[in-house]
């Protein structure tokens, strides 16, 4: 005897009263294997991380404000080099 003929014997042993409990859970089991057969990883993390992308595109840039004279000094240094920061 299988596996689906001993769980349908179970099945027709259990009382009313049980079966929607069964049903129920059965119902739950089936969802859960549907939504992660049907869900494919590489998608997702390629749909995250183009969201991403486009929301750091969006991003002002705005570079901070030299907090001693070194830096100050430091980034006229580099602006008479040709460099922008």
């Amino acid at each position: 005897m299988g596996v689906r003929e001993t769980t349908i014997a179970k099945l027709q042993q259990l009382p009313d009263w049980l079966l929607q409990e069964v049903s129920d859970f059965i119902d739950g089991i089936t969802r859960q294997h549907q939504s992660v057969a049907s869900d494919n990883p590489q998608r997702n993390i390629t749909k995250t991380w183009a969201k991403w992308f486009e929301s750091v595109d969006h991003l002002d840039i705005v570079p901070p404000k030299p907090s001693s004279p070194y830096q100050q000094l430091l980034l006229n240094k580099y602006r008479k080099q040709g460099l922008e920061l």
